[in-house]
């Protein structure tokens, strides 16, 4: 299901476009009629062109595609938006039927802020609150601080029961309200310093991929199979396969920080086993959803949940 924005743009597309029955360049997602740009960079530094014919795609296309995701209304998944220009935060609001405030809260904005052409915008799926799980919390807790349902907030993240939560877990609070004494979750980042984390693949360290949800910097060597290392000594919190970023290893530091390997092609690692930094817990690969899928989309999804991203440009 296309979102109202979308569905209204390939409706305009249709309606002022003319083009062959047999012309199998054109992608009819948006009346913008844009080309893409000779040096546009979608995912592993390849241009879109590169791998697929010419296609009509508008910011938010882009925004919906790198978080990995196609906005529904039904979708529990966080995606971004990429502001255009005319863009606002009530439309936007309105465009995937969300509070203003939630868009507010997620974003670290007020109702004053300026939007910029090309910023991007954390959506979350449902009118509500996200969260980012911390040492000691509950969910009956995070329910009662937020005047949320502790029902629905299990049952909307997917959760077997009220103790099934991990430190850096990211919990949609459908319908919660940000209590007003609240801080941020950003201004808990824990000071690091830049070299406390080494590069998780091998040199050259390529990055293909500049931050993105969540905090998160993609990696290729342009080599699928290649080494991962843990970024820093810790433990193996979790392992698992997400729809979107496939199968994947979480390990928690001592100092409370978390971080998060995707689309990896092997995991050599288990819960609980505790890690060396340099150490290789699996292999780069393409599994969950990439762009492009297949081996040309083999990357390293890495993102650092409690503090900053040192690799973030």
């Amino acid at each position: 299901m296309l979102s109202p924005k979308l569905y209204n743009d390939l409706q305009y597309f249709n309606q002022n476009t003319r083009f062959s029955e047999n012309d199998s360049s054109l992608l009819f997602l948006t009346g913008q009629k844009l080309r893409e740009a000779p040096d546009l960079n979608l995912l592993q530094g390849n241009s879109i062109i590169s791998f697929s014919p010419p296609q009509f795609v508008t910011p938010q296309v882009l925004g919906a595609l790198a978080s990995g995701t196609e906005w529904t209304e039904e979708s529990k998944e966080v995606i971004e938006h990429i502001v255009e220009s005319g863009d606002n935060l009530w439309q936007i609001a309105r465009e995937y039927n969300i509070s203003l405030d939630t868009i507010l809260w997620a974003n670290d904005l007020n109702e004053n802020s300026v939007l910029l052409v090309g910023q991007k915008l954390v959506i979350l799926p449902v009118s509500g609150v996200i969260y980012h799980v911390k040492t000691g919390d509950t969910l009956s807790q995070i329910s009662e601080t937020y005047k949320a349902d502790l029902k629905e907030v299990i049952t909307f993240n997917n959760l077997s029961s009220e103790g099934d939560i991990f430190i850096g877990d990211i919990l949609i609070i459908p319908d919660g309200v940000m209590p007003v004494s609240s801080p941020q979750y950003a201004s808990a980042w824990l000071p690091i310093a830049n070299s406390y984390f080494i590069c998780p693949i091998p040199s050259p360290c390529r990055i293909t991929q500049g931050l993105h949800w969540y905090n998160a910097i993609d990696f290729s060597n342009d080599k699928c199979g290649e080494p991962v290392f843990a970024a820093a000594g810790g433990e193996i919190q979790k392992i698992g396969y997400h729809s979107i970023w496939g199968q994947y290893i979480r390990i928690l530091h001592p100092n409370g920080v978390v971080t998060f390997y995707g689309h990896l092609s092997k995991i050599l690692t288990s819960p609980g086993i505790k890690v060396s930094q340099g150490q290789i817990i699996g292999y780069t690969g393409y599994t969950g959803f990439t762009i492009p899928s297949g081996p040309a989309g083999c990357h390293l999804h890495f993102d650092v949940r409690g503090a900053k991203n040192p690799f973030a440009r």
